[in-house]
């Protein structure tokens, strides 16, 4: 075994499919994909990466793995799916995963083809693993799939305690040793056991704090929209997309400042657009909270004519309604399994409270923001009142 030191676990155990699987280029590469992108930009200790991240990873499932007595072949392929889980990560992580879904067709954990005739697939087949079957588990096929990728997966008890070691805040320290004791699989699925509705309500309120207060923070959320307006642009000035996808953070920062500079540079120093509209989504009309890529990108040229400034002024940010994936986890009440959704009643809080949260956002430089919120107050019917001078 192979010990790591790791700021979260202590030190972490490392088997020789790992340790070797550790050395391979592609993961190596982790090492310069920050795990919270954009988010650095707020919370300045926030310069973990997904490198350690996924050593976590490896770390919590090989403890779940024992808790829950599997192991043999079947506990070496969750073990590998734990550790490869991000590899398939574009620069940025999350913030360029649009553009590349939108050009490759593929989500981050689809790796079949990082797998075939590489240098992971060759250290999975030379210790009796199938690369397949690893890709599967990555996108939370099967039963033991869902603990590499669920509603109770590994991946997220540890980037909600390794997000929140980093950034200083307190909000995503849950008891992970608890939750990972505590797993079970009833009939395939992967279930909390009895007397655990608190344990997994821990979880739901730790991400949607996390939510609130670092993942959508209103200046990752600009940082990120600019990102990738450019990583757009800089695709489309002829970087091959596969090119593109294998890159790290400062490959990225390097080719915008170098190809796309108006935004590259600003990213780079943190020279950002200001808020120019930030409204709830009671005051947005349906069809631009689900305006989808193609109407995002005709309200902003909408928005930049109207205001006479140069298209790549103005930048739409409308995210996706608010829903909460954990709300599904199930766990064993009286015998049962039920979702927690139905045995909680604090799903329907935080379910009332990520909608308060989200906003709408429309981003400007700030010597044309007024320009652009008056425009875009008239271009996507919204109230007046949704202009902010922050």
């Amino acid at each position: 075994m192979t010990a790591v030191k790791d700021s979260v676990h202590d030190y972490i155990s490392l088997d020789p499919v790992a340790a070797e699987l550790v050395d391979t280029p592609a993961f190596q590469r982790l090492r310069h994909i920050k795990q919270l992108s954009t988010v650095r930009l707020v919370y300045p200790s926030a310069s973990h990466t997904r490198f350690e991240h996924s050593l976590g990873v490896y770390h919590l499932a090989s403890r779940a793995l024992s808790h829950l007595g599997v192991d043999g072949d079947r506990a070496a392929h969750v073990r590998a799916a734990a550790l490869l889980h991000d590899i398939g990560h574009g620069p940025y992580g999350h913030q360029t995963e649009d553009l590349i879904r939108r050009r490759t067709g593929r989500d981050h954990d689809e790796i079949h083809h990082l797998l075939d005739g590489t240098a992971v697939g060759d250290v999975l087949t030379d210790h009796g693993l199938d690369p397949d079957r690893v890709a599967d588990m990555v996108d939370g096929a099967g039963g033991l799939g869902q603990l590499v990728s669920g509603e109770l997966d590994v991946d997220r008890m540890d980037y909600l305690v390794r997000d929140a070691h980093h950034t200083g805040v307190p909000y995503g320290t849950i008891d992970h040793g608890r939750l990972v004791r505590e797993l079970r699989y009833r009939d395939g699925e992967l279930v909390l056991a009895e007397g655990n509705v608190q344990t997994a309500e821990s979880l739901l309120l730790a991400r949607a704090l996390m939510n609130a207060t670092v993942y959508r923070h209103h200046v990752s959320r600009i940082a990120g929209a600019m990102l990738e307006r450019a990583s757009e642009r800089l695709v489309d000035d002829g970087v091959p997309i596969e090119s593109f996808v294998r890159m790290a953070d400062h490959d990225l920062l390097v080719a915008l400042g170098e190809r796309v500079p108006d935004l590259g540079r600003r990213i780079e120093r943190r020279d950002l657009y200001k808020r120019a509209v930030w409204a709830p989504i009671d005051a947005v009309p349906t069809d631009v909270v689900e305006l989808g890529f193609e109407g995002t990108r005709a309200a902003e040229r909408d928005i930049a004519d109207a205001a006479d400034v140069p298209p790549e002024s103005v930048i739409v940010d409308a995210p996706s309604r608010p829903r909460i994936k954990e709300s599904r986890s199930r766990v064993v009440v009286n015998g049962v399994v039920r979702r927690l959704e139905d045995a909680s009643e604090l799903v329907g809080a935080l379910r009332s409270a990520e909608r308060t949260q989200w906003r709408l956002g429309v981003y400007a430089p700030e010597a044309v923001r007024d320009e652009v919120a008056a425009a875009a107050v008239d271009a996507l019917g919204l109230p007046v009142r949704v202009t902010t001078p922050t």
